[in-house]
């Protein structure tokens, strides 16, 4: 059954064979299919390929952090080629299961039977998950398009195409590590030629610090449009400031300015005994050419 993203709300809680899950997806995975979708050939309108991750003991979360494209023709998958890249995989990767697959495009609808099929032999005794990217809303709107189903059985029959796609809940989920690398492809945005920088240590420094001052100045407006009636007062946000201000510790301002420029030697000695080592090894480099030569 073929039924538009816009309107295949159904909840995956109200399937009676098959448990509640969420799903979170890394950045990586969406690099990947795009990348995938990016790299096709012209007469493709999209691209498949399988979804890597864990899941939980109960299997009501699903984490995705892989994916690598797949060969198929007429709704066939290459076989061959699918097993190949799947061991391949586990060789780097060996904690991470097949969950299911992608579809990367255009005016995408959940359905392919056969594909979701293929994946649910890999997947036992759970359903393969089928992740979509509508690249068409990611480029042209603020959504990012990525959208994720499970099936279900429509009747008593048992025949494969007889199966109904839920949509079930799905966000994407990043690291620390993940969020800077993030920021830093987001700044190329502005840039005409779409490119961005990598940035020292002190100018990570300071602009952590110029996030956390505009941060502190708007929830100090916040605070202060409660208090004078101007803002109606919301109790989930209050509880939130008042987790955040419960973990600050109690330190004087003259013992905090002394840890703070502590910590701040700190940081230039190692960027500089990082710079004086980086010039050392080009000096043995530049050395090491001139007697070979």
């Amino acid at each position: 059954m073929a039924h538009k993203l816009d309107t295949l709300t159904v909840n995956l809680s109200s399937a009676p064979h098959q448990r509640a899950f969420t799903t979170t997806t890394s950045p990586v995975v969406l690099f990947s299919v795009l990348d995938h979708y990016l790299r096709r050939d012209d007469p493709q309108t999209k691209v498949i390929g399988a979804i890597l991750g864990v899941r939980s003991s109960d299997g009501t979360e699903v984490e995705i952090r892989n994916a690598f494209p797949l060969i198929y023709t007429d709704d066939k998958v290459d076989r061959e080629h699918y097993r190949s890249m799947y061991e391949l995989h586990q060789r780097v990767n060996p904690e991470e299961i097949i969950l299911g697959w992608y579809t990367a495009g255009t005016q995408l609808t959940a359905s392919c039977t056969p594909i979701h099929t293929f994946f649910a032999e890999d997947v036992a005794p759970f359903q393969p998950i089928h992740v979509t990217v509508d690249t068409e809303a990611l480029f042209k709107t603020s959504d990012m398009g990525l959208r994720a189903y499970a099936s279900a059985p429509v009747g008593f029959s048992n025949k494969p195409g007889d199966c109904l796609f839920l949509s079930v809940p799905c966000e994407v989920k990043y690291l620390d590590a993940e969020r800077s690398g993030l920021d830093m492809l987001s700044s190329a945005k502005s840039n005409e030629n779409r490119t961005a920088s990598l940035i020292s240590d002190m100018d990570h420094l300071e602009i952590a610090i110029a996030k956390l001052q505009e941060m502190l100045e708007r929830i100090s407006k916040y605070v202060d449009s409660v208090v004078d009636g101007s803002v109606e007062p919301n109790n989930a946000i209050g509880r939130y400031i008042m987790d955040t201000v419960s973990v600050v510790p109690k330190i004087d301002s003259t013992a905090f300015e002394k840890m703070f420029n502590s910590h701040l030697q700190d940081l230039l000695m190692v960027v500089y005994l990082a710079n004086m080592t980086r010039t050392q090894l080009a000096v043995a480099e530049r050395l090491q050419l001139l007697v070979a030569n």
